[in-house]
């Protein structure tokens, strides 16, 4: 609920602050006769729009978790980010056209002294609110508020970039205005094309946070029976709401008692150092009593790593005519499946006597 009122109150800030320079840049623009401005006073109406998105899809994300949707309704906040970027990329194409038309049909801007006042002040506020928000939405983990105050630092620019302008004209009567005014429509575009990039790329499911992916693992390895942490999945149902799995090496001699304990805390330490709910924890037996079978182990870890583009053999278990493993396969590899294949070829050949049982995993978190 803080978080939510944070994010709530730092848009209203963004809000009011974008309205009144909208209000004071669209009557100086309209009576300068520059486009620029006018078009940076569109810039910011959006920029209020966005603002009341923010807030709207903050309050819905907020709601408790119900029977239709058990784990909550943080996801809303990643459409309201795809909603915001459409919105800015109409803008940008909106004033495009009317910077092309100016172009086409150019018209002399008439500038005063109040006109350069005012947007002059314009980029120190922009400044000052890029600011506040950029910092107010690291703090709370808002990719919403973070991009606001990204926005904002850029209308500081494409500001100073407008009074610029004038001042070649007063000076030397050269007339940029339609022109910059096409520059500031493609800043705009590209704007809300990176924003709907970054927010479709959530929605399909990114990699996991290398720093979040790292302290989870790090939380449990901190068991002296874990012998090794892999094959980490989170799924984020919110910037703030993690559950997911992963699998966990422990010695073949523990009791299912300790097995059950042993789950238990890591899944309490876990939440209590990341916040992450792991919902379920799988678990590799590890041959610890019979020499012979870690000769075997480590002889199949050494012609597995040998291969480019192999990260890491885990889950190694040998039980009579047996032997099971996973292996990660980096990205990177051409033809991932052919290389496992080649994999498994080369170590049912080395043990004929035995079955070979391979599983091909993916790098899915560091």
């Amino acid at each position: 609920m803080d978080r939510q009122r944070t994010i709530v109150r730092a848009s209203v800030i963004g809000i009011i602050a974008n309205v009144l320079l909208a209000g004071f840049k669209a009557v100086v623009g309209l009576l300068s006769n520059s486009i620029a401005i006018v078009l940076d006073a569109v810039n910011n109406l959006s920029d209020a729009l966005s603002s009341v998105i923010t807030i709207i899809g903050t309050r819905i994300a907020g709601k408790k978790p119900d029977k239709q949707h058990p784990y909550g309704h943080g996801r809303a906040e990643y459409l309201t980010a795809a909603i915001i970027a459409v919105i800015v990329l109409y803008a940008g194409v909106t004033s495009l056209v009317e910077s092309v038309k100016k172009i086409l049909h150019p018209e002399t801007p008439d500038y005063s002294t109040a006109a350069l006042i005012i947007v002059a002040v314009a980029v120190a506020v922009k400044l000052g609110l890029s600011r506040f928000v950029t910092q107010t939405g690291r703090r709370v983990n808002s990719d919403a508020l973070a991009a606001s105050g990204e926005d904002a630092r850029n209308d500081a620019v494409i500001s100073a970039a407008t009074l610029l302008a004038a001042l070649l004209y007063l000076l030397w009567k050269i007339s940029l205005e339609a022109w910059l005014g096409a520059v500031i429509s493609l800043v705009i575009l590209k704007s809300g094309y990176d924003m709907l990039r970054q927010t479709i790329s959530r929605i399909l499911g990114e990699r996991i946070d290398e720093e979040l992916a790292r302290s989870v693992k790090a939380a449990v390895l901190g068991f002296e029976a874990v012998g090794g942490a892999y094959d980490l999945i989170l799924h984020s149902y919110g910037p703030d709401l993690y559950m997911g799995s992963l699998h966990i090496e422990v010695a073949d001699t523990m009791t299912m008692a300790e097995l059950d304990q042993l789950e238990r805390d890591v899944t309490d330490r876990v939440l209590e150092a990341t916040g992450v709910i792991l919902t379920g924890i799988s678990i590799y037996s590890v041959n610890t009593t019979d020499d012979q079978i870690a000769h075997v182990r480590e002889d199949i870890r050494r012609r597995v790593m040998s291969y480019p583009n192999v990260l890491q053999m885990h889950g190694f278990h040998m039980h009579d005519d047996e032997i099971r493993f996973d292996v990660v396969v980096g990205f990177e590899a051409e033809d991932r499946k052919a290389l496992f294949e080649r994999l498994c070829d080369e170590i049912r050949a080395a043990y004929p006597q035995y079955q070979i049982y391979m599983t091909m995993d993916s790098d899915m978190s560091d």
